[in-house]
């Protein structure tokens, strides 16, 4: 699979980035390389492979929850650089339904 200079720009998009001329041909060379890769993992034959979340065999141990001393609201609320005395006010990031 390729990925042209149009494809690199919408993933720079998505990642905040401005890329130079030169920096975009850098990233669409690696990127490149990276599916080029995973085309060649698709070759095998993963049929009797168990699916795994990590690469070693490792147990996370989990600690119980316990109740501890918490902020008050005007704790949590007195760096924020807009409150409206009761919750943190941010941008709208999601259209409603009209």
């Amino acid at each position: 699979m390729d990925i042209d200079d149009a494809g690199v720009r919408k993933i720079a998009a998505l990642a905040r980035l401005a890329l130079s001329d030169e920096e975009l041909a850098l990233q669409r060379e690696g990127l490149q390389r990276i599916l080029a890769y995973v085309k060649r993992l698709d070759e095998l034959d993963t049929r009797d492979v168990l699916p795994t979340s990590h690469v070693l065999d490792m147990h996370q141990p989990f600690r119980p929850d316990e109740v501890g001393p918490t902020l008050s609201t005007e704790e949590a609320l007195a760096n924020a650089p807009r409150s409206d005395g009761e919750s943190f006010v941010v941008p709208q990031v999601i259209q409603g339904a009209s």
